[in-house]
């Protein structure tokens, strides 16, 4: 058995939250075993608009050991307890898709099946009155609560988390250069990357790079050539807009998804500002009308020109090649719609620390790391298709294309197994749970024909006990909820941001 013997030299290419995200983890987590340094130009911006999270974040934080407080003090963030979308059925409804869970599962069977016999025996209650993370939206309340009950998110500023980040990064030895990359060396018998040039006529060498250049992809793509899997023949939509307002309102814990006639627009509240974005299919709307819609409808006064972004969703092929890893928009993109870019950051990030090489790359590592990280993003991508796929609305070219569109088998099988038995199985370590796909898929008006035979077990006292028991302890709890605007002041010390 041979000594491991980490790479001595892990060289970070790009900023932003992707870059300092991984540094961050390198650093805290190798200290001086290994030298961590991360490439930078202050010339080169960022996208800088992944404002709004999901759980997970709340355990990476954890892992790296930042105190909440002063984590959501530095970014100005807020709580999150889900995204409420709207119109994305049919114009004028919406629907909560709540983090958590909602009632109490059976082990054989969710939750649902017991709400679906309920309503066959006349009980009225909607779906939404039993989940904790719902009705706490909806109220505008929030705490944190005995053996995290509450499952919650954070919106926060991204630039801002970039540079806490940083601050923690180098302070556990990470070294930051300020430079472009003008060029990438291959070692020219293995065909890995030797080293970096930057401006100014410097080389800067190394054993493992990560790849955080964005959308360019100077590495993984520019220089290794890793392939790019095109996904808008399902995800059609291909640019965005985003600007940032002053808040005219106390924070909602919880992001606004509101669809238009070809895409979406987002609404985000942090503590000192409002993030609002516009999401658009540029076969459908032209990006002038995309942005002058997004302007007329925000909300406050404008604090920065408008952002114009154009993307094209889909994931590189290998994200792991040779001695280059992709993390972040490098790596692929989903567009925004379930707040997930900065978790796959996360995720990408906990995999390069648990498949570290000890010694020379190991090819088996490669393979299961590109096999996790696509998994990863075809199950989101298929989330996120359900959004456009399952429709009513048939009133504007675009959502008539979604509603036709293909999608893939396995979206299919999903949404059909639901529609004809209400049964969800979660694969393996996806990120969405059962509570999730149920109500996104009731929500887009997906109705179970049958329920699990396990829930026609209760007698009629017994359901009923079951059924408002369950409602009741929402209730209670949720009115036992502070404010959310004051809750988050207090907790950071920050100034009361519950009346704008």
């Amino acid at each position: 058995m041979t000594q491991p013997s980490l790479p001595r030299r892990i060289i970070v290419a790009g900023g932003g939250t992707a870059g300092w995200m991984t540094a961050a983890a390198l650093a805290r987590t190798l200290g001086p075993v290994a030298q961590v340094t991360l490439i930078e130009s202050e010339q080169i911006g960022t996208i800088g608009v992944g404002e709004s999270t999901i759980p997970p974040l709340v355990v990476y934080n954890r892992i790296l050991g930042i105190d909440e407080a002063d984590f959501m003090r530095a970014t100005q963030a807020t709580f999150k307890l889900g995204i409420q979308f709207e119109n994305w059925r049919v114009p004028g409804e919406s629907y909560f898709h709540s983090f958590g869970g909602t009632g109490k599962d059976h082990w054989s069977a969710g939750f649902q099946h017991f709400w679906m016999h309920g309503t066959a025996q006349g009980h009225d209650a909607p779906y939404d009155e039993y989940c904790l993370e719902l009705k706490a939206a909806m109220a505008g309340r929030f705490a944190h609560l005995p053996d995290d009950r509450m499952n919650y998110a954070y919106h926060l500023d991204s630039g801002l988390y970039a540079k806490f980040l940083r601050v923690m990064a180098e302070g556990d030895g990470a070294t930051r250069i300020e430079g472009r990359i003008v060029a990438v060396d291959l070692d020219g018998a293995s065909g890995d990357i030797a080293a970096l040039r930057l401006d100014g006529d410097r080389r800067i060498e190394g054993d493992l790079f990560i790849d955080c250049t964005g959308f360019r992809a100077l590495l993984i793509e520019g220089a290794l050539h890793a392939g790019y899997d095109d996904w808008t023949h399902w995800l059609p939509c291909d640019g965005a807009v985003a600007v940032q307002t002053a808040s005219v309102r106390a924070p909602v814990p919880y992001t606004r998804a509101i669809a238009h006639d070809a895409g979406w627009q987002w609404r985000i509240p942090l503590q000192h500002r409002q993030g609002n974005g516009i999401v658009y299919c540029s076969a459908f709307m032209e990006p002038q009308a995309a942005q002058d819609q997004l302007l007329a409808t925000v909300e406050g006064d404008r604090l920065v020109q408008p952002n114009p972004i154009r993307f094209r969703t889909g994931a590189r092929r290998r994200q792991w090649h040779r001695n280059c890893v992709a993390v972040g928009l490098s790596g692929g993109f989903m567009e925004p719609l379930e707040s997930t870019s900065i978790h796959l950051i996360q995720r990408a990030v906990l995999r390069i620390l648990r498949m570290l090489p000890a010694g020379a790359i190991s090819p088996r590592d490669i393979t299961e790391f590109n096999d996790q990280q696509m998994a990863d993003m075809e199950q989101i991508r298929d989330f996120l298709i359900l959004h456009y796929k399952a429709t009513d609305r048939r009133d504007t070219p675009f959502w008539r294309h979604c509603a036709a569109m293909a999608v893939p088998d396995s979206l299919t099988h999903k949404m059909e197994l639901f529609r004809e038995t209400g049964r969800v199985f979660r694969k393996n370590e996806e990120l969405f749970a059962e509570n999730s796909w149920v109500q996104v898929m009731m929500g887009q008006g997906i109705t179970p024909q049958s329920y699990h035979p396990v829930a026609a077990k209760l007698r009629p006292q017994e359901l009923e006990h079951l059924l408002t028991t369950l409602r009741d302890q929402v209730s209670r709890t949720v009115s036992a909820l502070p404010d959310h605007g004051a809750y988050v002041a207090r907790y950071c010390g920050a100034q009361d941001v519950a009346a704008a």
